[in-house]
């Protein structure tokens, strides 16, 4: 028994070797590039609708930050320096290796549908902790008029009602636990975890998560084909999926390895926010009503829909 243990032990010891090697190369990866979204193949109206950018001219703001997650970079909507009104929130949980640096287009993108959105050059998204400072910055932000001794355009613009969350890979980890166990847990309406690690590899990495303590809507998406998803196969992602008691979806994108899966359903996370977030009636058909268009995109696969 104990040398079978032992035997246990070591797989589990190679398979996370492997994965961390195999998610740094990962990391490695080219960046998306500005009009990514046009290089996507789409199967649906929705989703190409939402994939395009959005009506806003969008505007850029950093801030360097004391802890190990170096600064704040924040994409916005440019109307916002002279607007009187609040705009929802996007926060962003890093993959291994996938920096804001890196994201910018992704973040410009959301930013051009009316978000702000915030993420960092934090490294180990999987506790939360940069996301947790994420919102206690974006408080500071709302509720001072100068920031280092220059104007903030933040002053009284966040809307703390309308909060989602995303993240890829180790930052879907991030999600989870941003929603279940941070001080400011009850802040977020709504999230999304790109292909999120599986149960069994985040228990190896020591990255715990409890899915079952999630209670607002969440998307779990993942990609299929070119040697699957590896990080969270179909059966990992279904494993997730049933321990989660709210409101859910799930779907993954044929032909999209995992590194691919941080933009390539942008369409759909756009939606996705766009309706939980700006109560968009419109994106919200590509989920809900008599034929959700996730159902029927031959872009998707092992579509479910659980938003009663």
């Amino acid at each position: 028994m104990k040398k079978m243990l032992k035997v246990i032990g070591f797989a589990l010891l190679a398979v996370i070797v492997i994965a961390i090697i195999a998610l740094q190369l990962i990391s490695r990866l080219p960046v998306p590039s500005a009009g990514y979204q046009k290089k996507l193949e789409t199967g649906g109206a929705i989703e190409a609708e939402y994939l395009k950018n959005g009506a806003y001219e969008t505007a850029y703001y950093e801030e360097a930050a004391v802890q190990v997650f170096e600064k704040y970079e924040i994409f916005y909507p440019a109307e916002l320096a002279n607007q009187n009104k609040k705009y929802p929130v996007i926060v962003v949980c890093n993959g291994t290796g996938w920096k804001a640096s890196k994201s910018k287009p992704i973040y410009e993108h959301y930013a051009s549908w009316g978000f702000i959105v915030i993420g960092s050059e934090e490294a180990y998204s999987w506790n939360a902790f940069g996301a947790e400072m994420a919102i206690r910055h974006l408080y500071r932000l709302n509720d001072n008029q100068t920031i280092n001794d220059k104007k903030n355009v933040f002053y009284q613009k966040i809307d703390f009602e309308n909060i989602g969350i995303i993240g890829h890979s180790q930052g879907g980890v991030g999600v989870f636990n941003a929603i279940t166990n941070t001080d400011h847990k009850d802040v977020y309406k709504a999230a999304i975890a790109l292909s999120p690690t599986n149960k069994e590899l985040a228990q190896g990495l020591e990255w715990p998560y409890d899915a079952a303590n999630i209670a607002i809507p969440i998307m779990l998406v993942s990609g299929e084909g070119g040697g699957d998803d590896w990080v969270v196969t179909l059966e990992g992602l279904t494993d997730i999926y049933d321990d989660i008691n709210s409101r859910k979806v799930m779907l993954r994108r044929k032909n999209t390895p995992h590194g691919a899966t941080q933009y390539s359903e942008d369409g759909y996370v756009t939606a996705w926010f766009m309706w939980h977030l700006q109560g968009d009636q419109n994106a919200a058909k590509a989920f809900i009503g008599e034929s959700p268009e996730i159902l029927d995109n031959p872009m998707y696969q092992d579509a479910a829909v659980d938003l009663e």
